[in-house]
């Protein structure tokens, strides 16, 4: 093997972390190689290219080059570095296109069919989509096992290492296992039953709720025409953004000040009400955008995008000085928790909102303050009786007026 074609991994340490170096006979095709892996960075001290070093990385690496047709030293890294400090999100050392690159071909067949055998259940294109990933980083994890060899261990050092390793959420953990389900379904894995695979509690966290005045100072802070419409259209029709960026001229029903929900999460659709406030902006948006065939359009004519949502939706809480980390979700959850402190029945918003258990709708009823911020807090009651007992000849305060 020629030193040209070899690439040699060695130790770094600086910063108080551990990298791994990536060493290699100066060519410029090598280079272009070795600057396509995400994270790399030139060190002018150490005179090398390195990547931060987690316990999935040299797999990872080892199989790049390798399907690059390079032979990898790694002699310098058989002992594991010991110093090792997890980010507080830590990306996947290869892209997908270079992790589904390295895999061997009777893998990429598998997830080619096995991505076939999801939309064969009639899953949404998200769905499959993000099952795809897991199953791709969990066939990456593993290479070159037999599918039908891979045992509950297997599974339970891939949570260890990729998904809590790399710091996933809880809601993506729970994804994971889903996905996986599949996948032992569809493969008829013998040393495994989807059954046994348990998916993490989730978490109960209570939503961002913006209040009744920061909606409007939101609407009215925004100055672009189109971004003002997507904020009243969530806000007001409780809609999820991909339910707004799919949204079509014909489902608009400005005669019973409706709108259409066609297909919504779970494949259903459902009827909600459309402020009246609301109208005459969307009318104006409408005469002046003049979409053909999505309500909220991109450049293209196709759907707009939801990253561009988020991005100008950033900016104009900073023009109200919403300090909340307010997402397009935020709106919804702020339209249901109006809803129940105007006295609309909790089933009612269980049907505005397209939720297919009563449960889920419930969450509103912790956020819902009408009867709670009416409880006087006890240290207000306190300080009012102490103020009466003293004849109202003065105010009790929290601080003292100190004599010197």
């Amino acid at each position: 093997m020629s030193n040209a074609r070899t690439i040699t991994l060695t130790q770094l340490q600086f910063d108080n972390k551990s990298h791994i170096g990536i060493g290699f006979v100066f060519s410029e095709s090598t280079k272009t190689i070795v600057k396509a892996i995400p994270e790399v960075r030139w060190s002018a001290i150490h005179r090398t290219y390195y990547i931060p070093y987690y316990r999935t990385t040299l797999n990872a690496l080892f199989n790049y080059f390798k399907e690059c047709g390079y032979y990898v030293d790694y002699n310098a890294l058989k002992k594991t570095p010991k110093a090792f400090e997890v980010p507080k999100k830590i990306k996947p050392v290869l892209s997908m296109a270079a992790m589904f690159a390295s895999m061997p071909a009777v893998y990429k067949n598998l997830l080619r069919n096995y991505t076939g055998y999801l939309k064969g259940k009639r899953l949404s294109e998200s769905t499959v989509k993000s099952y795809g990933y897991f199953i791709l980083r969990f066939l990456n994890y593993h290479q070159p096992k037999e599918i039908n060899s891979i045992n509950q261990k297997d599974i339970d050092l891939f949570f260890e290492v990729v998904i809590a390793g790399e710091k996933f959420s809880i809601s993506s953990h729970r994804q994971c296992v889903s996905a996986l389900k599949y996948l032992i379904t569809y493969c008829e894995i013998p040393d495994l039953n989807a059954d046994d695979l348990k998916r993490p509690r989730k978490s109960r966290k209570l939503p961002v709720v913006l209040s009744k005045e920061e909606i409007i100072d939101l609407i009215q802070v925004t100055k672009n025409l189109k971004h003002r419409a997507i904020i009243g259209l969530i806000y007001s029709c409780g809609l999820r953004i991909g339910e707004l960026l799919n949204l079509k001229i014909d489902e608009l029903d400005f005669d019973r000040n409706q709108l259409r929900v066609n297909l919504g999460k779970g494949r259903k659709d459902r009827t909600v009400v459309m402020s009246a406030s609301l109208k005459p902006l969307m009318l104006n948006y409408l005469n002046t955008y003049r979409p053909k065939i999505f309500i909220i359009e991109g450049r293209d004519g196709g759907p707009y995008s939801a990253t561009s949502i988020r991005q100008f939706l950033k900016k104009s809480c900073q023009l109200a000085r919403i300090t909340k980390k307010v997402t397009p979700h935020a709106l919804r959850h702020s339209y249901a928790t109006h809803l129940l402190e105007n006295g609309v029945d909790l089933r009612h918003i269980q049907l505005l909102l397209g939720h297919a258990k009563p449960e889920t709708t419930m969450i509103y009823t912790h956020v819902a303050h009408k009867d709670l911020m009416q409880i006087h807090s006890p240290l207000d009651t306190t300080i009012e009786s102490l103020t009466r007992s003293q004849n109202n000849t003065s105010e009790v305060l929290l601080s003292r007026n100190i004599k010197l």
